[in-house]
C-alpha cells in the first residue's frame, strides 16, 4: 500500500471520528440546555388592559393547559417556574378570506426573559359573522397552541 493511500485512509477515519464526536457533543449540549420546569404561571394583566374580556379569560384558562401539554417532557419536581406574560392578542382583519392573528408577550424561567410570539392564519367563513364569539375563541385557542409549541421548542 502506498503512503499516499494510507494517509488518505487515516484522514478519512479522523474526519469520521471527529464528526461522530461533534454529533455526540451537540446532542449532549441540547439535552442539557433544557431547563426543567416545576410550575407554570400565566400573567394576563397586560392583555386584560389591551384586549379586555373575554380574550384575557380565555388565555388565562387555556394557556396553562396548552403549555403543560407542550412541555410535558420538561416537567420535573426540582425545576423552576415558567412565567408567561401575555401582552397582546391581535385578531387580524379578513383579507381575501384569510386573517392573520398573533399573540405576544414574555416568557421567564430562571430569571432569563425571552420575548415570545406566535402567528396563525385563520380562514374566515360566513358563519363567523353570526357566531363571532365562538369564532374568536377558536382563533385564540389556535394562537395559544402555536405559542405553547414555540415556547416548548425554545426552552
Amino acid at each position: 500500500m502506498s503512503s499516499l493511500g494510507l494517509i488518505r485512509r487515516v484522514a478519512i477515519a479522523a474526519c469520521g471520528a471527529f464528526s461522530l464526536l461533534a454529533a455526540v457533543a451537540c446532542q449532549n449540549a441540547v439535552g442539557q440546555s433544557a431547563s426543567p420546569i416545576r410550575n407554570i404561571e400565566v400573567d394576563v394583566a397586560p392583555l386584560r388592559a389591551s384586549a379586555g374580556e373575554p380574550t384575557a379569560s380565555w388565555v388565562q384558562r387555556g394557556l396553562p393547559g396548552q403549555l403543560s401539554q407542550a412541555l410535558a417532557g420538561h416537567m420535573a419536581s426540582q425545576g423552576g417556574t415558567l412565567v408567561v406574560r401575555i401582552d397582546y392578542v391581535t385578531l387580524g382583519a379578513n383579507k381575501d378570506g384569510w386573517a392573520q392573528d398573533n399573540i405576544s408577550g414574555v416568557a421567564t424561567i430562571g430569571g432569563a426573559q425571552r420575548p415570545v410570539r406566535a402567528i396563525t392564519r385563520y380562514q374566515a367563513s360566513a358563519v363567523d359573522q353570526v357566531m363571532f364569539e365562538e369564532s374568536n375563541r377558536r382563533r385564540v385557542t389556535q394562537l395559544m397552541q402555536a405559542l405553547a409549541y414555540w415556547i416548548a421548542r425554545e426552552i
